[in-house]
């Protein structure tokens, strides 16, 4: 049987957008191999109602695996694995599921395609469509199955993973490793907002690492203000500091759908496209023709953004005054 298994990626007590993506691509990849679709939750709850895309949910507790700890997860997965030996797993290629894809292949001896865009069944292989130098080289790989597939967050509908299943459960003891973990959560901090929400923001300027660095945020901010937007950013900003978390846009930031969304410097990543996508109005402002930003923008330009953003600042201002 050519099953496909899922790992259950939850955000609080509900199931996270990125696992309904997954189990609508196992339902087209385990059609193709003559399998069932199975979901692991590990430590997340009663969710097998939630769950619709199953054929199978099984379900693991044991009080190591919430909150979320890598080691902990990675010991069910590998686990679920082995005792299963599903011919695909499908991992979401989140910030958890970098460090469980890894843990889990290499812990059940399987090969594992990270950042995939797409996939495909051909035989008893998978065709993966992998990103690539952020999504400027898409490569294209044929992987002989079992295997362990790493996905990126909106590369799939998720409301076809939403129904379809059987809906089955099962329960599965969880390992002992559990009991004697070389890792344990201490604590968790959050990131200062600075009173700021963008989700809830009409215009937003967002910027990228082609801004150079934080020395020239304020060309940002000015047009910002001139347009009564809030202040955006791609993960590299944040990463660097020049901006807070709170300001982060993408699938490890906040998701936004804004009136406008103005790019500046931003290549355009899967990860940042996935939290700006549905915007009603999105402008591009990068010198690189290439970047991927271009395939979801309404309007882009090549333009130098340190001759254009000042022009247009003032464009905005005189026309306001």
């Amino acid at each position: 049987m050519g099953n496909v298994l899922v790992y259950v990626e939850t955000s609080g007590d509900a199931v996270a957008p990125i696992t309904y993506e997954l189990l609508g691509a196992a339902r087209t990849l385990a059609a193709r191999l003559g399998g069932d679709v199975e979901a692991l939750v590990a430590g997340g709850g009663d969710l097998a109602s939630e769950l619709g895309g199953a054929d199978m949910v099984i379900r693991v507790d044991h009080p190591a695996l919430s909150p979320y700890l890598p080691e902990a997860h990675v010991a069910v997965l590998a686990e679920a694995i082995r005792a299963r030996n599903p011919q695909v797993v499908l991992i979401g290629n989140t910030s958890v599921g970098i460090d469980l894809a890894a843990g889990a292949a290499a812990a059940t001896g399987r090969p594992l395609v990270s950042y995939c865009l797409g996939l495909e069944a051909d035989g008893a292989a998978v065709v993966a469509h992998s990103q690539l130098y952020g999504g400027k080289i898409i490569a294209t790989t044929r992987t002989e199955a079992p295997a362990v597939f790493a996905v990126v967050g909106g590369s799939f509908p998720e409301a076809a993973g939403k129904s379809g299943g059987k809906g089955a459960q099962e329960t599965m003891g969880p390992p002992a490793s559990l009991s004697s973990l070389h890792t344990r959560f201490a604590g968790a901090t959050a990131p200062s907002g600075e009173g700021v929400d963008i989700t809830k923001a009409e215009r937003i300027v967002s910027v990228g690492r082609g801004i150079g660095g934080p020395e020239n945020l304020e060309l940002a901010e000015e047009l910002a203000q001139a347009l009564g937007a809030e202040v955006g950013a791609s993960r590299p900003v944040c990463d660097s500091g020049w901006l807070p978390k709170a300001r982060q846009v993408g699938k490890s930031g906040m998701t936004v759908k804004p009136k406008l969304y103005f790019a500046v410097g931003i290549s355009g990543a899967p990860e940042h496209l996935e939290g700006m996508r549905d915007a009603d109005l999105i402008i591009a402002v990068n010198s690189d023709a290439n970047a991927p930003i271009f395939k979801v923008a309404h309007f882009g330009t090549t333009s130098d953004l340190f001759d254009l953003l000042p022009a247009l600042t003032e464009r905005l201002k005189a026309k306001a005054g």
